[in-house]
């Protein structure tokens, strides 16, 4: 089993879209940022991920400059290449001229060797209503979950 490290997470992916697929991709990033990543100091609240001449990038993520770094710093939500093989790319490439589809980043984490790792969805935008009916579901669950729990007393 691999050891991961939980760096950040997207949780208003998962509230504003559905997710059809997940892959796992590497990132190029300078030495001052895999300091600040490892720090904590990043945020993919309003990333989003695209596919420009065959290479996909990652845009809007922001990792807070490392402290310590001075003048090797670099902007903060600069474009950053992501690492895919060609074949996952293509696939890409194919279910984003879907209508519908884009690219938004989960998670991003560090493996057992250090490196920095991100996992992109494909995933398809929610509608109001089905924020709203979710939101219902979880609800129900958790009343039905605390009536169970008096139940049991």
């Amino acid at each position: 089993m691999q050891k991961r490290k939980l760096i950040a997470n997207n949780k208003k992916a998962k509230h504003d879209y559905f997710i059809e697929e997940t892959y796992e991709a590497g990132i190029v990033l300078t030495g001052t940022e895999i300091k600040s990543i490892r720090l904590g100091r990043i945020s993919l609240k309003e990333s989003y991920a695209k596919i420009e001449n065959g290479e996909v990038f990652i845009y809007q993520m922001n990792i807070s400059p490392y402290e310590q770094g001075n003048r090797f710093n670099v902007d903060s939500t600069r474009t950053r290449k992501l690492l895919l093989h060609k074949s996952e790319i293509r696939k890409l490439i194919g279910y984003t001229t879907q209508k519908g589809l884009t690219l938004v980043p989960l998670n991003l984490y560090l493996d057992e060797h250090g490196r920095a790792k991100i996992e992109l969805a494909v995933a398809r935008g929610k509608k109001l209503y089905d924020k709203r009916e979710d939101i219902a579901k979880r609800d129900a669950g958790r009343r039905m979950s605390q009536e169970m729990k008096k139940a049991m007393r």
